[in-house]
Protein backbone atom coordinates (compact mmCIF):
# COMPACT_ATOMS: atom_id res chain seq x y z
CA UNK A 1 0.00 0.00 0.00
CA UNK A 2 2.60 2.52 0.54
CA UNK A 3 4.31 1.84 -2.89
CA UNK A 4 0.90 2.69 -4.04
CA UNK A 5 0.70 6.32 -2.16
CA UNK A 6 4.10 6.66 -2.78
CA UNK A 7 3.05 7.03 -6.47
CA UNK A 8 -0.56 7.77 -6.67
CA UNK A 9 -0.68 11.58 -7.56
CA UNK A 10 -3.91 12.87 -6.04
CA UNK A 11 -4.64 13.96 -2.59
CA UNK A 12 -4.59 11.46 -0.14
CA UNK A 13 -5.62 11.05 3.88
CA UNK A 14 -5.38 7.82 5.24
CA UNK A 15 -7.78 6.55 8.21
CA UNK A 16 -7.46 3.31 10.03
CA UNK A 17 -8.98 1.59 13.56
CA UNK A 18 -5.21 0.58 15.60
CA UNK A 19 -6.09 -3.37 15.78
CA UNK A 20 -3.17 -3.90 18.35
CA UNK A 21 -4.77 -6.64 19.51
CA UNK A 22 -7.20 -9.78 18.52
CA UNK A 23 -10.17 -7.48 20.55
CA UNK A 24 -9.22 -4.50 19.28
CA UNK A 25 -9.58 -6.42 15.56
CA UNK A 26 -12.69 -7.80 16.22
CA UNK A 27 -14.32 -4.69 17.56
CA UNK A 28 -12.81 -2.74 14.00
CA UNK A 29 -14.46 -5.64 11.95
CA UNK A 30 -17.90 -5.82 13.92
CA UNK A 31 -18.10 -2.05 14.48
CA UNK A 32 -15.38 0.23 12.69
CA UNK A 33 -15.74 -0.62 9.65
CA UNK A 34 -19.22 -1.42 8.69
CA UNK A 35 -20.08 2.43 9.83
CA UNK A 36 -16.66 4.24 8.06
CA UNK A 37 -16.83 7.11 6.34
CA UNK A 38 -15.02 10.57 5.67
CA UNK A 39 -16.77 13.53 5.72
CA UNK A 40 -14.15 15.25 3.91
CA UNK A 41 -13.55 12.73 0.96
CA UNK A 42 -14.65 12.48 -2.44
CA UNK A 43 -14.28 8.66 -2.85
CA UNK A 44 -13.46 6.24 -0.09
CA UNK A 45 -10.55 3.24 -1.03
CA UNK A 46 -10.36 0.29 1.28
CA UNK A 47 -7.52 -1.64 0.35
CA UNK A 48 -9.23 -4.99 1.65
CA UNK A 49 -12.51 -6.03 1.40
CA UNK A 50 -13.16 -4.75 5.10
CA UNK A 51 -15.12 -1.71 4.50
CA UNK A 52 -18.22 0.06 4.80
CA UNK A 53 -22.03 -1.32 3.99
CA UNK A 54 -23.64 1.86 3.04
CA UNK A 55 -20.39 4.28 2.52
CA UNK A 56 -21.50 7.73 1.88
CA UNK A 57 -19.19 8.57 -0.68
CA UNK A 58 -18.20 6.07 -3.74
CA UNK A 59 -16.33 3.55 -2.60
CA UNK A 60 -13.59 1.77 -4.10
CA UNK A 61 -12.41 -1.59 -2.59
CA UNK A 62 -9.36 -4.12 -3.87
CA UNK A 63 -9.79 -7.67 -3.81
CA UNK A 64 -7.05 -9.51 -3.47
CA UNK A 65 -8.77 -13.40 -3.47
CA UNK A 66 -11.80 -15.04 -1.98
CA UNK A 67 -9.99 -17.86 -0.16
CA UNK A 68 -11.93 -17.46 2.90
CA UNK A 69 -15.56 -17.98 1.06
CA UNK A 70 -14.30 -20.78 -1.08
CA UNK A 71 -12.18 -22.85 1.56
CA UNK A 72 -13.71 -21.13 4.43
CA UNK A 73 -12.03 -24.29 6.89
CA UNK A 74 -8.56 -22.60 6.26
CA UNK A 75 -9.14 -19.58 8.58
CA UNK A 76 -10.15 -19.32 12.30
CA UNK A 77 -14.11 -19.09 13.31
CA UNK A 78 -14.42 -14.96 13.26
CA UNK A 79 -12.75 -14.71 9.80
CA UNK A 80 -14.90 -17.64 8.51
CA UNK A 81 -17.77 -15.99 10.38
CA UNK A 82 -17.39 -12.40 9.69
CA UNK A 83 -16.37 -12.64 6.13
CA UNK A 84 -19.63 -14.66 5.21
CA UNK A 85 -21.79 -12.39 6.56
CA UNK A 86 -19.49 -8.76 5.56
CA UNK A 87 -18.08 -9.56 1.93
CA UNK A 88 -21.06 -9.73 -0.04
CA UNK A 89 -21.82 -6.64 1.68
CA UNK A 90 -18.98 -4.56 1.17
CA UNK A 91 -19.03 -5.95 -2.46
CA UNK A 92 -22.46 -4.97 -3.24
CA UNK A 93 -21.81 -1.47 -1.53
CA UNK A 94 -18.71 -0.88 -4.14
CA UNK A 95 -19.16 1.38 -6.47
CA UNK A 96 -16.10 -0.09 -8.14
CA UNK A 97 -14.00 -3.56 -7.97
CA UNK A 98 -10.28 -3.60 -8.57
CA UNK A 99 -9.18 -6.79 -8.92
CA UNK A 100 -5.12 -8.13 -8.52
CA UNK A 101 -6.12 -10.39 -11.58
CA UNK A 102 -7.91 -11.99 -13.83
CA UNK A 103 -8.07 -15.08 -11.83
CA UNK A 104 -9.70 -12.57 -8.89
CA UNK A 105 -12.06 -10.98 -11.32
CA UNK A 106 -13.55 -14.34 -12.21
CA UNK A 107 -13.66 -15.66 -8.82
CA UNK A 108 -15.93 -12.45 -8.35
CA UNK A 109 -18.29 -12.98 -11.14
CA UNK A 110 -18.74 -16.55 -9.61
CA UNK A 111 -18.57 -17.04 -6.38
CA UNK A 112 -20.29 -13.49 -5.67
CA UNK A 113 -22.20 -12.66 -8.80
CA UNK A 114 -20.83 -9.69 -9.58
CA UNK A 115 -21.12 -7.85 -12.68
CA UNK A 116 -18.14 -7.79 -14.98
CA UNK A 117 -19.05 -3.71 -15.76
CA UNK A 118 -18.51 -3.28 -12.08
CA UNK A 119 -14.35 -5.13 -11.88
CA UNK A 120 -10.89 -3.88 -12.70
CA UNK A 121 -8.28 -5.61 -12.78
CA UNK A 122 -5.25 -3.79 -11.71
CA UNK A 123 -2.33 -6.37 -10.52
CA UNK A 124 0.35 -5.50 -7.94
CA UNK A 125 3.81 -4.34 -7.85
CA UNK A 126 7.31 -5.39 -6.92
CA UNK A 127 9.06 -2.97 -4.87
CA UNK A 128 12.44 -1.45 -6.51
CA UNK A 129 14.32 -3.81 -4.08
CA UNK A 130 13.56 -7.10 -5.84
CA UNK A 131 16.17 -6.95 -8.84
CA UNK A 132 19.27 -9.24 -9.90
CA UNK A 133 21.87 -6.94 -8.92
CA UNK A 134 22.99 -7.12 -5.26
CA UNK A 135 23.93 -9.63 -2.55
CA UNK A 136 23.25 -13.41 -2.87
CA UNK A 137 22.36 -15.60 0.02
CA UNK A 138 24.70 -18.30 0.71
CA UNK A 139 24.43 -22.15 0.86
CA UNK A 140 22.50 -24.56 -1.73
CA UNK A 141 18.76 -24.43 -0.64
CA UNK A 142 15.16 -24.02 -1.78
CA UNK A 143 13.20 -21.28 -0.85
CA UNK A 144 9.41 -20.97 0.39
CA UNK A 145 7.82 -18.15 1.11
CA UNK A 146 4.60 -16.93 2.61
CA UNK A 147 2.86 -17.04 5.81
CA UNK A 148 1.96 -20.12 8.03
CA UNK A 149 -1.13 -20.61 7.25
CA UNK A 150 -3.29 -23.66 5.51
CA UNK A 151 -3.01 -23.05 1.75
CA UNK A 152 0.67 -22.54 1.37
CA UNK A 153 0.57 -25.82 1.44
CA UNK A 154 4.34 -26.32 3.31
CA UNK A 155 4.17 -29.91 4.50
CA UNK A 156 4.36 -31.16 0.63
CA UNK A 157 6.39 -28.75 -0.59
CA UNK A 158 9.23 -29.64 2.70
CA UNK A 159 8.50 -33.36 1.69
CA UNK A 160 9.23 -32.41 -2.40
CA UNK A 161 12.52 -30.94 -1.14
CA UNK A 162 15.89 -32.63 -1.41
CA UNK A 163 18.11 -30.53 1.04
CA UNK A 164 17.41 -27.29 2.87
CA UNK A 165 14.41 -25.59 2.34
CA UNK A 166 14.28 -22.00 3.57
CA UNK A 167 11.20 -20.46 4.93
CA UNK A 168 10.43 -17.47 4.93
CA UNK A 169 7.03 -15.68 6.21
CA UNK A 170 5.32 -15.10 9.56
CA UNK A 171 3.38 -17.49 12.16
CA UNK A 172 -0.31 -17.22 10.66
CA UNK A 173 -3.48 -19.59 12.08
CA UNK A 174 -4.92 -23.07 11.15
CA UNK A 175 -2.53 -24.85 13.66
CA UNK A 176 0.47 -24.88 10.50
CA UNK A 177 3.77 -24.78 12.32
CA UNK A 178 7.50 -24.99 10.16
CA UNK A 179 7.24 -28.42 9.04
CA UNK A 180 10.53 -30.93 10.68
CA UNK A 181 13.83 -30.19 9.08
CA UNK A 182 13.42 -26.96 7.56
CA UNK A 183 15.08 -23.37 7.91
CA UNK A 184 12.44 -21.26 9.16
CA UNK A 185 13.54 -17.61 8.87
CA UNK A 186 10.04 -16.23 9.96
CA UNK A 187 9.61 -12.94 8.58
CA UNK A 188 12.76 -10.82 7.13
CA UNK A 189 13.53 -7.29 5.42
CA UNK A 190 12.56 -6.47 2.19
CA UNK A 191 16.53 -6.55 1.36
CA UNK A 192 16.87 -9.86 2.88
CA UNK A 193 14.45 -11.85 0.83
CA UNK A 194 15.95 -9.91 -2.17
CA UNK A 195 18.99 -11.72 -0.84
CA UNK A 196 17.40 -14.70 -0.62
CA UNK A 197 16.00 -14.73 -4.05
CA UNK A 198 18.87 -14.16 -5.68
CA UNK A 199 20.72 -17.40 -3.94
CA UNK A 200 18.21 -19.88 -4.11
CA UNK A 201 18.26 -23.03 -6.23
CA UNK A 202 14.52 -21.58 -6.78
CA UNK A 203 11.23 -20.37 -5.15
CA UNK A 204 8.06 -23.29 -4.94
CA UNK A 205 5.08 -21.47 -4.50
CA UNK A 206 2.97 -24.43 -4.61
CA UNK A 207 0.41 -22.62 -3.22
CA UNK A 208 -3.11 -24.55 -3.24
CA UNK A 209 -5.17 -20.97 -3.93
CA UNK A 210 -3.81 -17.70 -4.70
CA UNK A 211 -5.06 -14.96 -6.27
CA UNK A 212 -1.88 -13.10 -7.20
CA UNK A 213 0.98 -15.02 -5.74
CA UNK A 214 3.11 -11.93 -4.89
CA UNK A 215 6.37 -14.09 -4.36
CA UNK A 216 6.51 -15.26 -7.48
CA UNK A 217 6.12 -11.83 -9.17
CA UNK A 218 9.42 -10.75 -6.56
CA UNK A 219 11.22 -14.17 -7.10
CA UNK A 220 10.99 -13.37 -11.17
CA UNK A 221 12.49 -9.56 -10.92
CA UNK A 222 15.25 -10.84 -9.24
CA UNK A 223 15.69 -13.45 -11.67
CA UNK A 224 15.39 -17.01 -9.21
CA UNK A 225 14.02 -19.83 -10.94
CA UNK A 226 10.29 -20.10 -9.90
CA UNK A 227 8.03 -23.35 -9.43
CA UNK A 228 4.65 -22.68 -8.61
CA UNK A 229 0.63 -24.20 -9.32
CA UNK A 230 -0.21 -24.94 -12.52
CA UNK A 231 -4.05 -23.63 -13.53
CA UNK A 232 -3.48 -20.83 -10.53
CA UNK A 233 -3.65 -17.01 -10.77
CA UNK A 234 0.65 -17.04 -10.81
CA UNK A 235 0.38 -17.79 -14.70
CA UNK A 236 -0.64 -14.43 -15.09
CA UNK A 237 2.69 -13.65 -13.76
CA UNK A 238 4.70 -16.03 -14.92
CA UNK A 239 3.58 -17.25 -18.24
CA UNK A 240 6.14 -19.21 -19.67
CA UNK A 241 8.93 -18.22 -17.19
CA UNK A 242 8.03 -20.49 -14.37
CA UNK A 243 7.74 -24.37 -13.88
CA UNK A 244 4.02 -25.14 -13.24
CA UNK A 245 3.29 -28.61 -10.86
CA UNK A 246 0.37 -30.38 -9.50
CA UNK A 247 0.57 -29.04 -5.80
CA UNK A 248 -1.00 -31.29 -4.04
CA UNK A 249 1.37 -34.05 -5.57
CA UNK A 250 4.92 -34.13 -3.70
CA UNK A 251 6.29 -35.78 -6.68
CA UNK A 252 5.23 -33.01 -9.25
CA UNK A 253 6.53 -30.69 -6.74
CA UNK A 254 9.89 -32.76 -6.65
CA UNK A 255 10.14 -33.32 -10.39
CA UNK A 256 9.52 -29.60 -10.73
CA UNK A 257 12.15 -28.39 -9.08
CA UNK A 258 14.30 -30.37 -10.99
CA UNK A 259 13.40 -29.16 -13.78
CA UNK A 260 13.38 -24.98 -12.68
CA UNK A 261 15.39 -22.40 -15.04
CA UNK A 262 16.36 -19.48 -14.72
CA UNK A 263 14.52 -17.01 -16.59
CA UNK A 264 15.76 -13.52 -17.91
CA UNK A 265 14.94 -10.79 -14.89
CA UNK A 266 11.12 -9.30 -15.71
CA UNK A 267 8.81 -6.82 -13.51
CA UNK A 268 5.27 -7.49 -13.57
CA UNK A 269 4.47 -4.18 -12.98
CA UNK A 270 5.69 -0.82 -11.65
CA UNK A 271 4.52 1.09 -8.79
CA UNK A 272 3.98 3.99 -10.99
CA UNK A 273 1.61 1.98 -13.35
CA UNK A 274 -0.34 0.59 -10.37
CA UNK A 275 -0.83 4.25 -9.58
CA UNK A 276 -1.91 5.57 -12.52
CA UNK A 277 -4.43 2.66 -13.07
CA UNK A 278 -5.94 2.84 -9.72
CA UNK A 279 -6.43 6.87 -10.49
CA UNK A 280 -8.08 5.92 -13.73
CA UNK A 281 -10.52 3.83 -11.84
CA UNK A 282 -10.82 6.98 -9.67
CA UNK A 283 -11.56 9.15 -12.44
CA UNK A 284 -14.62 6.78 -13.80
CA UNK A 285 -16.57 7.98 -10.43
CA UNK A 286 -15.13 11.37 -9.97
Amino acid sequence: MQGLLAHLDVPVREISFPATSRVRSVVADALWYPRLHDDGAGLLHCPSFRGPFAPRVPLVVTVHDLAVLREPAWFNRWTRTYSRFAVPRVIRAASRLIAVSEFTKRELVDVLGVEEAKIRVVPNAVDDVFTPDGPRAEGDYVLAVGTLEPRKNLVRIASAVDGELRVVGARGWGGVEPPRDVTWLGEVSDEELARLYRGARCLVYASLYEGFGLPVAEALACGCPVVTSAGSAMAEIAGSDAVYVDPEDVSSIREGIVRAFAAAPRRSASWSEVAAATRSVYEELA
